[in-house]
């Protein structure tokens, strides 16, 4: 088969590779219909995570199942399904709480970016859709592979509810997934903090009510300013910086909560700062696999369209420039078909 290998930063090569098969009994194999490049590809991409060797890229995925080890009883051969990119047994303490990326037993699922997958684990890991969706659902179950998943947690873990008043910092795909989630949870006001015109228009499909340009103190005062001095009650933080991260804590009201899902880089929140904010403060590895049947069944009835995230379509042979685009801002999220 062929898939995606980085050897060096911003050397990204879709290279021939060798058939995944069954390991374990737990594991199933997947024919991948379409897959994508994710923000947090890009620090590996740009170089900011150390890259020892070359290795397979991609974590988000939807296919065909090819093959299902002896073990593998919740999906069979033909059907289609969509998976986590934490594997998880689904069965454990830790996932009967429904924190599935901390499974005493989880393991990330990488190589996605290519024609087969191995899945680990996959009675706890994939979900099959009802049937095969037509392909002009694949974009949006392929999204809650992770993105509408993660922007969904962070909402969650934001406390985000009827009434409230919801902040999202960040403009990616999951910043923007994040404000379609907080909307379907019943957010009376969503700001999207956002300077890029396009990424606007697209918040406010999603549900955003308001759009705030500015960022650090400028950006805080402004939210100040709209919520009569008292900052939001939810906060999404979806980028992952020391920046974003103390925008999030400083957007949030005494009391509020802020649910940070952007993998972090750098960051070092000062416990003082912390402690006075009396905020609440929960995030982490997003728990998708945790919302998958849901989101799965939303998509399905076509109540909400989080595929409108990828506005660039291209062979999976043209990987590359899905990592470029995305890397220059020419696309908020490359989407790669086999």
């Amino acid at each position: 088969m062929y898939g995606t290998v980085i050897h060096a930063p911003r050397d990204i090569r879709f290279e021939e590779l060798e058939d995944p098969g069954i390991v374990e009994p737990t594991d199933a194999i997947i024919r991948v219909s379409a897959t994508c490049v994710c923000g947090s590809d890009l620090w590996n991409y740009r170089g900011i995570n150390e890259i020892g060797h070359p290795r397979p890229m991609g974590h988000e995925y939807v296919g065909i199942v090819e093959e299902v080890g002896a073990e593998v009883t919740t999906v069979a051969p033909g059907e289609f399904v969509i998976g986590s990119f934490f594997a998880s047994d689904n069965t454990c303490e830790i996932c009967r709480a429904g924190y599935q990326s901390g499974c005493v037993h989880s393991e990330p699922v990488q190589g996605a970016q290519a024609e087969y997958l191995r899945v680990p684990l996959a009675d706890g890991t994939l979900v099959a859709a009802p049937e095969v969706p037509p392909d002009d659902l694949v974009p949006d179950l392929l999204a809650a592979s992770d993105v509408l998943g993660t922007g969904w947690f962070g909402a969650v873990a934001a406390d985000v509810g009827p009434g409230k008043t919801v902040v999202v910092v960040g403009d990616g795909a999951v910043g923007l997934l994040g404000v379609l989630a907080a909307h379907q949870l019943g957010a009376a006001r969503i700001i999207a903090m956002s300077r890029h015109e396009p990424r606007q228009r697209l918040a406010r499909d999603f549900g955003a009510t308001d759009i705030v340009e500015e960022r650090g103190d400028e950006g805080v005062a402004h939210i100040e300013e709209m919520t009569d001095g008292l900052g939001a009650h939810s906060v999404i933080e979806a980028v992952g910086t020391q920046e974003s991260m103390m925008q999030a804590i400083s957007s949030a009201r005494f009391g509020g909560h802020v649910g940070f899902v952007g993998v972090s880089h750098g960051q070092s929140i000062p416990g003082e700062r912390l402690f006075r904010s009396g905020i609440h403060l929960h995030g982490g590895p997003a728990r998708v696999r945790r919302f998958l049947p849901d989101l799965i069944g939303q998509i399905v009835e076509r109540k909400i369209h989080p595929g409108k995230v990828f506005d660039l379509d291209l062979p999976l042979s043209e990987v590359a420039e899905g990592y470029a685009a995305m890397d220059e801002r020419r696309a908020i999220k490359s989407l790669l078909r086999p």
